[in-house]
């Protein structure tokens, strides 16, 4: 009989980070790391995983995006689903009244990106692969396949993805060899949250660095002194030798960004990121031009391939870092990864989030087997926090990401997880667990 595609589960999951400010910024002072956590179920009694990340609140909308677009999904032939995932995710980003919500961004596009993920997890888990390897293992011709060309044509085409795919095939085995045994070069934002006093930044820098890491990064943009003493602290603790990011999160305006960089400059930061509204690319290349040679970085907020085509078009970023959930998941960034290998701009994945770091390891190890071909300047973000909750986490050593090998995309949580941190009924929530400070994971040695 043929499989189906059974149920679309969509639950709020939240993890109350709030407490001790774990994931704090300029924008986002007080943020509880959530999920709308996404389980699809075949008829054969198979199941795939993905997720939204949001900060809280907004955990009530996205759940209810996800359900807009179950009935778009269940009773579909699972093999067909898999044999032109393409055509899938044209079907959650094209449905006609859905998509005036974006169109190809916000709420819907993100929860989009969630059931996208959860099937490619279904995929991997089917074929016993995690997705990276799954992924640098389709053809040219299959992952081109994936991408809509429709807004791209102006800036990649078809045969030049190809090409891009096709120069990269013969050194395939060779780099998963290498992924395999080294790993893939990861940077810490655990050090630099927005809430963290002197002393805690201080020390967990100088752990940064005993830890392997070579690049830390620091949150910016409240408040100016604080931002220069907070650097000045971090450089010394660090010392010349480890590069030093900032991140506004999208606090300052256009001539603000620069004038701010500039007081930050004495202490060598290496990129800004988010200087300014994600939206404003033009906003984004004037800042690149006045505060060089520091680089500028963005693209946790970018919405879709075709701001990312206009980014880089114009030269307004130096880094590029896409995300496993804000764009339309697994499918749509094969088209940013393309896209940023066309324009040799390095790809930096944002990971700051529930989940992400356990998502977004597949994409980057996917660039480098299979697409981009190096690790040169590129590094995936790693926060030290909530990776207890899946059943498959990230592991960093020597700050390395080591490349997972569990079939699928890394995203399941444990059902012991899932039934604590369910919002609003779950025990964590309803006062019966007060304290998770013992339970955050830390890297493995």
């Amino acid at each position: 009989m043929t499989e189906l595609i059974t149920a679309v589960e969509a639950v709020d999951v939240r993890f109350p980070t709030s407490r001790e400010l774990d994931g704090s910024d300029a924008m986002n002072p007080e943020p509880d790391y959530s999920a709308a956590y996404v389980t699809i179920r075949t008829s054969e009694g198979a199941e795939g995983h993905g997720l939204a990340f949001t900060v809280g609140r907004g955990n009530d909308v996205e759940v209810a995006a996800v359900r807009a677009l179950a009935p778009l999904v269940t009773g579909l032939s699972v093999d067909e689903v898999l044999g032109d995932l393409g055509a899938f995710s044209r079907r959650l980003t094209g449905d006609s009244q859905l998509r005036w919500l974006g169109p190809d961004k916000g709420a819907i596009h993100m929860a989009a990106a969630a059931v996208v993920n959860a099937v490619w997890d279904l995929y991997g888990r089917r074929e016993r692969k995690p997705v990276w390897q799954l992924l640098s293992e389709l053809s040219p011709e299959q992952l081109v396949d994936l991408v809509d060309f429709r807004y791209l044509e102006d800036a990649l085409t078809r045969d030049e993805a190809l090409d891009i795919l096709r120069r990269a095939e013969p050194g395939r085995a060779a780099r998963t060899t290498h992924l395999l045994h080294h790993g893939y070069p990861a940077y810490t934002t655990t050090p630099g949250w927005l809430g963290y006093d002197d002393e805690k930044l201080v020390r967990l820098s100088r752990q940064a660095v005993a830890d392997g890491f070579s690049l830390i990064k620091l949150k910016v943009g409240a408040d100016a002194e604080d931002d220069r003493r907070r650097l000045r602290l971090a450089r010394e603790a660090v010392g010349p030798g480890i590069r030093i990011a900032v991140d506004a999160n999208q606090a300052w305006g256009v001539r603000q960004a620069i004038e701010w960089m500039a007081a930050l400059a004495p202490y060598d930061p290496y990129w800004i990121e988010e200087p300014t509204s994600p939206d404003d690319i033009l906003g984004h290349a004037t800042i690149r031009q006045a505060v060089a040679p520091v680089k500028v970085a963005t693209g946790e907020h970018t919405h879709n391939q075709v701001m990312f085509k206009q980014l880089l078009q114009l030269g307004a970023i130096d880094v590029l870092q896409l995300d496993a959930s804000r764009t339309a998941g697994v499918t749509e960034n094969v088209a940013i990864l393309l896209l940023a290998a066309k324009f040799g701009v390095p790809v930096c994945p944002h990971a700051g989030g529930v989940g992400l770091c356990e998502m977004v390891q597949h994409l980057a190890m996917f660039d480098y087997v299979a697409v981009s071909g190096t690790t040169e300047n590129r590094v995936i973000e790693y926060v030290d926090h909530l990776h207890e909750h899946f059943t498959d986490p990230v592991h960093v050593h020597d700050g390395h990401y080591l490349a997972p090998t569990a079939p699928g995309i890394s995203a399941e949580l444990h059902p012991a997880s899932v039934a604590a941190h369910r919002f609003p009924d779950g025990p964590v929530w309803n006062g019966q667990v007060t304290d998770l400070r013992s339970r955050r994971s830390r890297p493995r040695t």
